[in-house]
Formats: structure tokens, sequence, C-alpha cells
């Protein structure tokens, strides 16, 4: 039972710090967008815009934490509100074009950044982490 609960501890140990890394990472890639700020972004491009109160659902945070958020990336030019055309009483948030560049930017820098981190790893390696993270995420997902 010990070596489980070691193990437990050295993965909560490892996840605070790859957080803290990417929270990092993030902001030098570009300062101006934080990891918050950058994964609403990729989430309003994947779902090609969404409301304000779908993405604090999404991501469970509270609707004055993506408020500040989104206000933030509206400052920057980042992000517009558009009238949905089936319900003209509420606005999606989208991408603007220079939301789209920053995005497609920071994530370029991500992905080389992700290569290198990995470069010496055989693919075995490679797809077994991959299938733990799929499993560990989705674990997360099912218990909300």
């Amino acid at each position: 039972m010990a070596h489980r609960e070691d193990s437990v501890e050295t993965i909560q140990q490892e996840m605070t710090a790859f957080a803290r890394r990417a929270r990092a990472a993030a902001a030098r890639m570009h300062p101006e967008l934080s990891l918050v700020s950058y994964t609403l972004l990729a989430h309003l491009d994947d779902q090609q815009g969404c409301r304000a109160t779908d993405l604090a659902a999404h991501y469970f945070l509270d609707k004055s934490t993506v408020s500040r958020q989104i206000a933030a990336l509206e400052k920057l030019g980042f992000v517009e509100r558009r009238v949905d055309p089936e319900d003209h009483r509420v606005q999606v948030l989208h991408p603007t074009e220079k939301g789209d560049q920053v995005l497609a930017n920071v994530t370029a820098s991500r992905r080389r950044a992700f290569h290198e981190r990995l470069a010496d790893w055989d693919e075995e390696d490679l797809d077994r982490f991959a299938t733990y993270l799929r499993h560990y995420n989705a674990t997360q997902e099912r218990l909300g």
C-alpha cells in the first residue's frame, strides 16, 4: 500500500511541477497571453465561437473569472463579440484575425517545445505516455 501512496504523491508533485512550467512557458511565449487565456482562445477557435457561459461550464470556471479573461482578450484585440443570428439577445465570442494569428504562433511554439522535450523518447514510451494522459484526462472528465 505504501508503494501506491508513494506513486500517487510523486504523480501529484510532478503534475504540479508540470503546471508551473506550463504557466511559465506560456508567459515567455506571449507575455500578454496567460495559460488560461490561451486555453480559452483555443477553445473559441476550436468551437468556432461560443458564449462566455459555455466557456465557464466547460472549464469549471467561475463566470467572473471567464469575464475577466475575455475582457483582457478583447482589450488585446484577440476576441470579439458577435450577435447570435439565431437569438439576437445572445453574444457569441469569436477569435479575431489577430487572435487567430497569435493562437497559431503560440500553438506552433508549444508544439516545437514538446517535440524538443520528447525528442529522445522512443516510440513505445511516447505511446504509453499518450495513453496514460488520455486515460487520466478521461477519468477527470468523468469525475468533473
